[in-house]
């Protein structure tokens, strides 16, 4: 049994000990995934009135920008390669890995759960074939332990999952094996027994874990970027709520009659003396009588605090106001107008390639070291990104010219800039083979176009070939 205030030392025990700290984590990252799921939905701060009128008409709803601030940032955070050398050109293997992994599509799965939980793992490890297996893993299902006083050195992972029929499975790693065990549950309780671990060799002598976070300071823990939104998503749809009970009550004209005797049925009902159409006069015999109505409900009102809260969710986002259609009168920025709207998106953007960079660099280099390749030391290794503002095409290419002409900047680091991926630009020679060989095929099938012409005149054969040769060698330079 592991004693009071000291490390656990068996397997069970690190086990039981992760397990605690992960159902703590998997709470406050639960909360945050409704969110942005929007699942987090309920009435409790709905008015009874509301209730009354609408019961459960809008069960589940809401007004939730969460998602849009997530996507906002992921959908900015497009990894293009790795360079895991000196050599100026993407690494190949690298990239062979991470598509064999389908890590185009899971990693941008892994920014969104880091940007909207706080944090999200990913797991190294050799699959029969001895080739890397990347596993994304979320913070409700894996938790990582520290060494003291360190934010990067992990001493012990720990995943937990269940099976379709119920059972509780958990996985931890350490630097030197790897355990597997099952649980039971006490019986007349919801506390688990973790059963004797089965253990498994780690060859790679260390964690296999990589932690996303979303950092911006030297905190401990990470935290989610919904943290000062959620307050401001509950307020929002509190108010729409309002504003819908206002719709139902008090957003028509309410008319009374005053001055007249009012009459009553057998059952002590109030008898209407009006029957209410558009071609129906409301009359009276008694000249006292007063008819009139009240104002309707000014739902402008609400409309105006809702903007209002946007415009706060907006600059505490640092996303551009016209993602949330605020000011639906005008137009749309573009141009100059646009890219300085997405300026502080951007930033933030180009801050978590900084941090989720990093990871991905120690991923690939657990990679290499599952394939035993001297690249798992390679701690000059950069992750390449996509350039997180969007240019119109026109301008980069402008900017392109301009580069190349001024500052004489290299080709492959132009065509870098204006967007092509490091894949693409590896195909360009092969591309330019294929187009000098069509445009060889049009030039042959030209001069055999030609009716046949003496020396006396016409197109000579071999300037035809001349010229061929210099349009072809002009193309490449």
């Amino acid at each position: 049994m592991q004693q009071q205030g000291a490390p656990p030392t068996t397997p069970e025990e690190w086990i039981s000990y992760l397990d605690s700290k992960l159902t703590g984590q998997r709470g406050t990252a639960q909360k945050y995934a409704d969110y942005y799921d929007s699942q987090n939905s309920n009435l409790q701060f709905m008015q009874e009135r509301f209730k009354q009128a609408f019961g459960d008409m809008f069960t589940g709803w809401q007004v939730n920008f969460c998602p849009l601030i997530i996507d906002s940032i992921s959908e900015r955070l497009q990894v293009t390669g790795f360079r895991m050398t000196d050599e100026p050109e993407a690494d190949k293997d690298a990239w062979d890995i991470w598509q064999r992994n389908v890590m185009d599509a899971d990693s941008n799965a892994t920014h969104i759960d880091a940007l909207a939980l706080g944090q999200s793992f990913v797991t190294v490890w050799g699959d029969k074939d001895g080739e890397p297996l990347i596993t994304p893993e979320s913070a409700t299902d894996m938790y990582v332990q520290y060494a003291p006083g360190s934010r990067r050195e992990i001493l012990a992972g720990l995943k937990r999952y269940r099976d379709d029929w119920g059972r509780e499975y958990a996985t931890l790693w350490t630097p030197k094996a790897v355990y597997e065990s099952v649980a039971t549950r006490t019986t007349g309780s919801n506390r688990l027994t973790w059963a004797d671990a089965t253990r498994k060799r780690n060859p790679l002598k260390r964690v296999p874990i990589v932690a996303l976070s979303n950092r911006t300071r030297l905190r401990d823990e990470p935290f989610s970027e919904l943290e000062p939104i959620v307050p401001l998503a509950d307020a929002i749809s509190k108010i729409a709520a309002d504003a819908l009970v206002a719709s139902e009550f008090a957003a028509f004209p309410m008319r009374y009659v005053a001055g007249m005797e009012i009459e009553e049925d057998e059952q002590g009902k109030v008898k209407s003396p009006f029957e209410m159409a558009i071609d129906k006069v409301l009359m009276a015999e008694d000249p006292q009588t007063v008819f009139g109505q009240f104002q309707a409900a000014d739902l402008g009102n609400y409309v105006r605090l809702i903007d209002s809260y946007i415009a706060a969710l907006a600059a505490i986002s640092r996303i551009p106001f016209h993602y949330f259609l605020i000011g639906r009168g005008g137009q749309p920025p573009s141009g100059e107008a646009i890219t300085s709207a997405e300026a502080g998106l951007v930033a933030k953007a180009t801050e978590r390639m900084l941090y989720f960079g990093e990871s991905w660099e120690s991923v690939m280099r657990l990679a290499f070291a599952v394939k035993r390749d001297k690249r798992a030391e390679a701690f000059n290794a950069e992750t390449m990104w996509a350039d997180p503002q969007y240019r119109s095409q026109s301008a980069l290419i402008d900017s392109a010219v301009k580069l190349a002409a001024g500052l004489d900047v290299p080709r492959p680091q132009l065509w870098q800039d204006v967007g092509y991926s490091p894949q693409q630009i590896e195909r360009f020679p092969e591309l330019r083979k294929i187009d000098d060989e069509l445009a060889e095929k049009k030039a042959a099938m030209a001069l055999k176009a030609l009716p046949s012409q003496g020396p006396a005149g016409g197109t000579n054969p071999a300037q035809m070939k001349n010229t061929k040769d210099t349009t072809a060698n002009s193309r490449q330079g």
